[in-house]
């Protein structure tokens, strides 16, 4: 374990210090970028730039706590994480147990009178808002801007004359209707409907599941971009009309051409201090998520071209390496969003999401140079992990990645676990469990957890003890161990454990990766016991540490 004096010397150097990764990174050092400029699943991305010429951008987070994550950037290529818009979702009787896919649902983010305002579509619920002066420090609490069930996607725009405009979306399997955009008039606070929805777009026949609209005014026109066809597979339109509620005139404005980039669409358009024009999007990677690629923007016979137009025909396709944005000479240092964790901080990582609203029993960190896990006690019907709140998890950063941590397990009873997992609609962890008064290192494999499928356990290996209690209270069992996982491209992962952080053993079978609900795999950490009475163990996560190899 790290030393506390360490521990306190280094404190300021990590608060300050950017963060680059070994396995991303989209600045390429001589003025050009290459996509995606965020290799990981920041599904459903939204830009707005502050009046300083700061850009923050965030995503849709569904039911991952802290959810609206908040990303920081100076020139839309190299981007941080500085907080979370969204620290629980209400009502939180439904979401302080897990709820795959529902949630946050495709959100926006807006400048406006000197705050930042972020709005979403709770498929279940309706329109939630969010407000603050700082967004990297704390947001207000959500309000709900009006019920409905079905409504997703939102988007405000406040005009010239102070009026605000919403367009949203609809889910089908909630609304009974789908593929069509919606316009109401709010408050122009932002914080109420004051009208009914307007049918503005039916995309039914030649742009089926349109949704994801975007809100804009530019040039004497209200302008409404919108992705349609499909998440792996769609294109992005843009629409224009003299009045928020139409009739809108409408354009293919990107697709993927003759490239390798899938259903590209779905994101925020941003002009720059420096005049340029610029949109973020996601592409659909499966076990992977949607990731962010970044597209220049180029008004053509008054309409957003985006990507490059090589045919003249007003659709650009999506550029994989291009110049990047001017920055009017400001000297822009490569960072990425952070990955690796000493667990150095008094706070959790700013990478890291639990499968549910938080709860303190889950885990809690130290100023110690760890972070602690408590094994949480599974239901009486317990079948698999897709009912687990207290996994923590982050986005895998790359194609190919190897992701090593360092663990000391304190299991109090029989049948404590703890480990790595790769998470998604299939799983596979790589555990350490108590079985009398040894360990068994054991791979759990589900698949078709959302279907309820159980899971399949096999055991790897035995080992003993390398710590115990010397007093009989309430006494445990200690094991230090090294754990690995390693992603390969095609999102195919193995297993290693190491016994002493230089020699790791390949174990298991291997595991291929799979999507979970709207998002892509994620791994972390579990550390689970079986229902009954008894007192919880423990694991004490030391670091973790993404490498390319």
């Amino acid at each position: 374990m790290k030393k506390l004096l360490l521990l306190f010397s280094t404190l300021p150097i990590l608060a300050s210090a950017q963060y680059r990764s070994q396995v991303w990174s989209p600045d390429n050092g001589d003025g050009t970028y290459t996509n995606p400029v965020i290799n990981a699943d920041y599904s459903d991305p939204d830009v707005c730039v502050g009046p300083n010429g700061d850009y923050y951008m965030t995503a849709s987070s569904f039911s991952s706590i802290p959810g609206l994550p908040i990303l920081h950037s100076r020139d839309l290529v190299n981007w941080r994480i500085v907080g979370h818009a969204l620290s629980k979702l209400t009502p939180e009787e439904d979401f302080n147990k897990t709820s795959h896919g529902n949630g946050v649902w495709a959100p926006s983010i807006r400048y406006h009178a000197g705050e930042y305002y972020i709005y979403w579509g709770d498929p279940d619920r309706g329109c939630y808002m969010v407000k603050t002066k700082d967004p990297a420090g704390k947001w207000d609490d959500p309000i709900l801007v009006f019920a409905g069930k079905g409504v997703i996607d939102t988007t405000p725009l406040w005009d010239e004359d102070g009026r605000c405009y919403l367009v949203n979306g609809w889910a089908g399997s909630r609304a009974g209707f789908k593929s069509v955009l919606s316009v109401r008039e709010l408050t122009p606070d932002g914080t109420s409907a004051i009208s009914n929805p307007v049918i503005v777009f039916d995309g039914n026949n030649a742009h089926r599941t349109v949704e994801g609209p975007k809100f804009y005014k530019h040039d004497g026109y209200y302008w409404i971009f919108a992705p349609a066809g499909g998440v792996p597979t769609g294109w992005q339109l843009a629409m224009r009309s003299k009045s928020p509620y139409g009739p809108y005139e409408h354009k293919i404005v990107l697709a993927q051409g003759n490239t390798q980039v899938n259903g590209p669409h779905q994101g925020g358009w941003v002009r720059t201090p420096q005049g340029e024009d610029w949109f973020l999007h996601f592409q659909d990677k499966g076990p992977y998520g949607r990731v962010v690629h970044l597209q220049p923007v180029h008004w053509t016979k008054g309409w957003p071209v985006m990507g490059e137009d090589k045919d003249g025909d007003l659709c650009g396709d999506p550029v994989i390496k291009y110049k990047k944005p001017s920055t009017g000479g400001e000297k822009i240092i490569i960072e990425n969003p952070v990955e690796s964790d000493e667990f150095n901080d008094v706070k959790l990582g700013l990478q890291w999401q639990w499968s549910a609203n938080y709860n303190q029993s889950y885990g809690q960190p130290t100023p110690y140079g760890f972070y602690r896990l408590y094994t949480r006690k599974q239901s009486k019907d317990f079948v698999n992990l897709w009912e687990a709140p207290n996994l923590l998890l982050q986005k895998t950063p790359a194609d190919a990645f190897v992701a090593t941590t360092h663990l000391t397990f304190a299991a109090k009873k029989e049948g404590q676990y703890t480990g790595l997992i790769m998470m998604g609609l299939d799983y596979s962890a790589l555990v350490i469990k108590r079985v009398g008064d040894e360990f068994q290192l054991q791979q759990i494999t589900c698949k078709s957890a959302d279907k309820g499928k159980p899971e399949i356990v096999k055991v790897l290996a035995t080992l003993k003890p390398s710590d115990s209690d010397p007093v009989n209270y309430e006494p445990a069992l200690y094991r230090d161990i090294y754990l690995r996982l390693t992603v390969k491209e095609g999102a195919v992962m193995t297993f290693a454990y190491s016994l002493n952080g230089k020699k790791f053993i390949t174990v298991g079978d291997e595991f291929k990766m799979r999507e979970g609900k709207w998002i892509g795999a994620k791994f972390g950490y579990l550390a689970e016991e079986p229902y009954g009475k008894g007192i919880t163990g423990f694991v004490n996560i030391d670091w973790m540490r993404i490498t390319k190899k």
